[in-house]
């Protein structure tokens, strides 16, 4: 018996490990139907996307360039979480518009993009254009079937090393990206704080920074994509703590649920200055949790904020932040907040963080109920996760930090 059975399976047979759908056969077959079609040698459009490596030797990197050669004209539907969201796109459809693009790499080191090069400028010059560009690629052999799923980023496709590529088309760069791109003496949390006023995503900002985009211009440096996007999610999540710190508590204790791609919220609003503490429960048979018990991972935050990176949620952990921190600014409150997220085999495949970000905003903005006392929302609240996912989360609510806060200031109250 194979120690790894889904090499061995190979989607063969779903029934080994109860799915009904395999995320390994899914990603092989959309790629194995690109690179059929294509040579070493192939016109493509990118939607634009540009992936920065982080498993060579630091400093060096891949830079690639991500492409598709057929549905040329929307390619921008390859690397499009906020459209997947609206449109309710299926796992299996993610996976398939990220398994068909044709990631063109070369090497650089991180700070090569203070002097640059030819493939450098043209990454950096179609990562910023927002819009979908024609390139030429002349790769050194044809792209190679490789699985590439990930917690943190989006799933990725064939890769083959890239020789040279050329714009079949001139690019437009968007003033206010091109405005922070000359500006070589504004730094990067001044860029990214004026592009996301100017309503520039998470998405676009994450890209932006990894190409080397931001910052003083003798600082600048490619940031891997994976670090890119958890820099930008924590950014904007203490940008806008700043700000809500500033807001009156809200006087009521709220609880809201909602679900995006397999992955529940129960989100639980407390009166009192902000806090945040997030739990992470894999349910029996998902996918990081082969066991039969649920397994939990925590992190959290008080008032003053984290002094180091959250190791047991990782990106997860600030992703969820940012959707909270949203809807604290919306209703201008501020408050402690407790995250329960519950993964759940309906998630099939890994698809990164945006996963994240997108469950708990779809959460929030589901009509909530309010409770007039503590008590009765954590009865509540353990009702419905008994009923919901036959789990008690009476050990997890004993281990909140943030309860333990809210317990101790409302004795403080109630002495007084």
């Amino acid at each position: 018996m194979s120690k790894f059975p889904c090499l061995s399976c190979k989607g063969k047979n779903p029934s080994l490990c109860g799915r009904t759908f395999c995320p390994i056969y899914s990603q092989s077959e959309a790629s194995f139907k690109v690179i059929q079609k294509i040579d070493k040698s192939f016109i493509g459009a990118t939607p634009p996307t540009i992936f920065i490596g982080s498993k060579l030797n630091y400093p060096k990197v891949n830079v690639g360039v991500l492409s598709v050669t057929e549905n040329k004209m929307e390619s921008w539907k390859y690397d499009s979480p906020n459209y997947w969201y609206q449109n309710k796109t299926r796992i299996k459809d993610i996976i398939s518009y990220r398994s068909s693009l044709i990631n063109s790499r070369f090497q650089a080191e991180v700070t090569d993009i203070r002097k640059s090069g030819k493939l450098l400028e043209l990454a950096q010059e179609v990562g910023m254009a927002m819009k979908q560009s024609q390139l030429e690629f002349n790769l050194k052999n044809k792209p190679d079937l490789k699985i590439n799923l990930s917690y943190v980023g989006l799933p990725m496709g064939p890769s083959a090393r890239l020789i040279s590529a050329n714009l079949n088309e001139n690019v437009s760069i968007p003033k206010h990206i091109e405005k922070v791109f000359l500006d070589t003496d504004l730094k990067a949390v001044g860029g990214m704080k004026y592009l996301d006023a100017k309503g520039y995503n998470e998405h676009q900002l994450s890209q932006l920074l990894s190409i080397g985009s931001l910052g003083v211009g003798k600082n600048r440096v490619l940031v891997p994509t994976r670090s890119s996007i958890t820099c930008v999610d924590d950014f904007l999540g203490k940008e806008g703590i700043k700000e809500i710190k500033t807001f009156e508590s809200i006087s009521d204790h709220k609880m809201f649920f909602g679900n995006y791609l397999g992955n529940y919220f129960l989100c639980l609003f407390f009166p009192g200055v902000w806090s945040y503490e997030l739990f992470e429960m894999y349910l029996p048979k998902t996918l990081w949790n082969r066991r039969e018990e649920i397994g939990v991972t925590t992190d959290w935050e008080n008032f003053k904020g984290r002094t180091n990176y959250a190791e047991n949620c990782t990106g997860g952990y600030y992703a969820a932040r940012l959707g909270v921190i949203e809807y604290l600014k919306k209703i201008k409150m501020q408050g402690r907040v407790i995250l329960l997220r519950f993964i759940t085999e309906e998630y099939e495949a890994p698809l990164g963080v945006f996963v994240v970000r997108q469950a708990v905003r779809e959460s929030l903005s589901k009509p909530f109920i309010g409770f007039g006392e503590k008590k009765l929302m954590l009865n509540a609240a353990k009702e419905f996760i008994l009923k919901k996912f036959n789990y008690d989360i009476d050990n997890v609510l004993k281990a909140s930090n943030v309860l333990e806060i809210v317990k101790t200031q409302s004795n403080i109250r109630e002495w007084f």
